[in-house]
């Protein structure tokens, strides 16, 4: 989950199953991020305070983050008319445009609980990534908007290959400083590259001889060389 801009860094985290107070003139609320926890589907845990100076900012322009239906651009349903950071996340309260068709399909979809998600969509300003575990930490969001989704949709596989990009790009300057990398670690930088999870998982090990032994960066280089034939 998608508007790819300058960057690639603009994602969305997966759907927070918490819409609530919904009413019949299309007053809502509900989280569309919460903090801490387990990782989402798409390994992300947001920081607290991770909203807090967007929504300063937001509010200092006397602007809102957009309200999209599916996180399509063009489909605007209504508007956000609170927005703010609490001890479980960020909440919001909207207000769908009944006068729009889209506005009107949502609110029956929410009314019978067909789809009940929320999902952001936001620049990553500042993170930190566990290369062990994969876990994003997003410690600095620039919040763009927040829409009503059913299901995380089609941005997964181009989320992860934006992480994947950062990723690799860090392990890249570990390598170029002479650094051996772990096998998850090489396997990162080598979906960075392109390759799939298989190819990398397949590549990591021919790499390291199964040995479970560091990749050196003359290892890493001439491995890739090889591969370009």
């Amino acid at each position: 989950m998608q508007f790819k801009d300058a960057g690639l860094s603009l994602a969305h985290s997966a759907p927070v199953l918490q819409i609530k107070a919904l009413k019949d003139d299309g007053e809502f609320e509900g989280y569309g991020s919460t903090f801490g926890g387990e990782p989402d589907s798409y390994g992300d845990v947001v920081a607290p305070g991770a909203f807090a100076e967007s929504l300063a900012s937001h509010k200092a322009a006397g602007t809102m983050p957009k309200l999209f239906w599916q996180h399509q651009r063009d489909e605007p349903i209504g508007k956000w008319v609170e927005a703010f950071e609490d001890e479980k996340g960020l909440f919001m309260r909207g207000r769908l445009n009944m006068d729009v068709q889209r506005a009107r399909e949502a609110h029956s979809l929410l009314k019978n609980g067909d789809i009940d998600g929320l999902s952001i969509g936001y620049r990553i300003k500042e993170y930190k990534v566990d290369t062990e575990t994969g876990v994003w930490t997003l410690e600095k969001l620039d919040l763009k908007e927040v829409s009503v989704v059913s299901i995380g949709a089609n941005e997964n596989a181009r989320i992860t290959s934006v992480k994947a990009f950062k990723a690799a790009h860090q392990l890249t300057d570990k390598l170029k400083a002479g650094d051996r990398l772990t096998e998850r670690e090489f396997e990162t930088w080598l979906k960075g590259l392109g390759f799939s999870n298989s190819e990398a998982e397949r590549a990591a090990r021919v790499c390291l001889k199964g040995q479970g032994e560091p990749a050196a960066a003359d290892d890493g280089l001439a491995f890739l060389l090889a591969l370009k034939g």
